[in-house]
């Protein structure tokens, strides 16, 4: 059975911007991917100031939106992908996409639509139990990637090879 698709998003919030500063998702196999992504110029704050993100090392390791959507394009065709729900990931993403004048390839579903036995409360703590137990950040969107294939396994959601 093949797993259930996630996507995190790591972002950049200042008082006059937001936007995605990188991304991690998974594929069928259960493998997961995991980007910086270069900041677009209309997004970034005229005052400069990204809070704690470098934008240096931002435009230098980032991949660029149109090799990011290519990449979504060929790991998410017509999928319905999970996130956690606790981030603005729907506007992430839309923000990611219309850079570009596209669409997303995928369709976005909150993980309470996959694991229906527990209510978001229990969901959320079951993910930071997760975290904690193996000593991962929370922020970094693959350590969030990785917490929601666990708990689709842990449901029987799939089965790892």
């Amino acid at each position: 059975m093949p797993a259930p698709r996630f996507i995190d998003i790591e972002y950049c919030q200042t008082d006059d911007s937001l936007f995605p500063v990188a991304m991690a998702w998974s594929l069928e196999d259960g493998q997961m991917k995991t980007v910086v992504i270069a900041p677009a110029d209309e997004w970034l704050p005229e005052d400069g100031d990204l809070g704690d993100f470098d934008l240096h090392y931002l435009e230098e390791q980032g991949v660029p939106l149109l090799e990011l959507i290519h990449e979504l394009h060929q790991d998410l065709p017509d999928q319905t992908v999970y996130v956690d729900g606790l981030d603005p990931d729907e506007i992430l993403i839309d923000i990611i996409f219309s850079a570009m004048n596209q669409e997303p390839p995928f369709e976005i579903a909150p993980i309470t639509e996959l694991i229906i036995g527990l209510n978001s409360d229990a969901l959320e703590d079951r993910r930071r139990e997760l975290l904690f137990e193996d000593s991962l950040e929370p922020q970094l969107p693959e350590n969030g990637v990785y917490a929601l294939l666990r708990m689709a396994q842990e449901e029987g959601l799939f089965e790892e090879d």
